[in-house]
């Protein structure tokens, strides 16, 4: 185990261990901080643990926060499959009974979202209240004006199987940076930070895996239609958008969900936690308690 400590963008410097935890026979990269009621954060691409670099202080004054880096990614083992929504929505309910939480609150960002919804889908009284944000759920209707001018481009080339990672080698730095500025509206982020996205992605094999999740996308979409036809997510859920999902997931969820709460960050780019994290506080702070 490695302790650190990080300081937040409100001053914040929490105390953060580093665990190596084996689940479904994948080793994860997993960071805690904080005590009291355990609050699961999951992040997307092209992130790891460290994209709640800014938030994590103040989550961690009333929670026992676990933030995991999801199998292939960051620091976490690369494994050969494994990368289909249902699929790690295992890993995070085995990771929660690794550290003897019975049931956590849940937040899950971009790829973390449909692994996040499937975990309270599948398990309910395992997720006493659950975050989403800036992504979408398969296929399900509601999508359709985000979706209007087609699905946005790296979609198609991630799903290529080979080629990305194939091509991309030696140009990863200026691959991701696309990402974080886009994801920011141009503001960029930490230098540290985005240094430590930038390794996770270098390589073929840590290519290979975060790609992964996009070439499982048609089975994680499959899962979806089908934890929603056989019932309703009875969690309560707070649907967070930004640029360029907006109200998007909020609609998908709409008429499935029993207990839903809709918001939009204005002025805020896809990769909120690091974009407006104290934006992104006053909305969950009164919501996860």
């Amino acid at each position: 185990m490695t302790i650190t400590s990080l300081s937040g963008s409100a001053g914040r410097a929490p105390q953060v261990e580093l665990h190596r935890v084996t689940v479904n026979g994948v080793e994860l990269n997993v960071a805690t901080a904080g005590a009291g009621p355990a609050l699961l954060l999951v992040h997307g691409f092209p992130h790891t643990w460290r994209l709640w670099t800014d938030v994590l202080g103040d989550l961690a004054e009333r929670h026992r926060v676990i933030a995991s880096d999801l199998r292939g990614l960051g620091a976490s083992a690369h494994a050969a499959d494994g990368y289909d929504a249902g699929t790690v929505a295992g890993d995070l309910l085995a990771l929660l009974d690794a550290f003897g939480e019975g049931s956590a609150s849940v937040m899950g960002i971009d790829a973390g979202t449909p692994p996040a919804f499937l975990m309270a889908m599948r398990s309910p009284e395992r997720v006493r209240r659950l975050v989403l944000m800036e992504s979408l759920l398969g296929t399900l209707p509601g999508a359709g004006e985000f979706l209007a001018g087609g699905p946005p481009w790296w979609f198609g080339f991630h799903s290529v199987p080979g080629l990305a990672e194939t091509v991309l080698p030696g140009g990863e730095a200026a691959y991701i940076d696309w990402f974080l500025d886009s994801g920011t509206l141009g503001e960029g982020i930490a230098p540290e930070i985005r240094d430590a996205f930038v390794s996770a992605c270098t390589g073929s094999e840590a290519l290979r895996c975060a790609f992964s999740y996009y070439r499982a996308m048609p089975t994680s979409a499959r899962q979806i239609q089908q934890a929603v036809a056989a019932g309703r997510l009875s969690v309560p859920t707070l649907a967070v958008g930004a640029r360029p999902v907006g109200r998007a997931l909020e609609h998908q969820l709409r008429p499935f969900a029993d207990q839903l709460t809709g918001h939009v960050i204005e002025d805020c780019g896809h990769i909120i936690p690091l974009h407006r994290p104290e934006a992104l506080l006053r909305l969950v702070r009164p919501f996860l308690v």
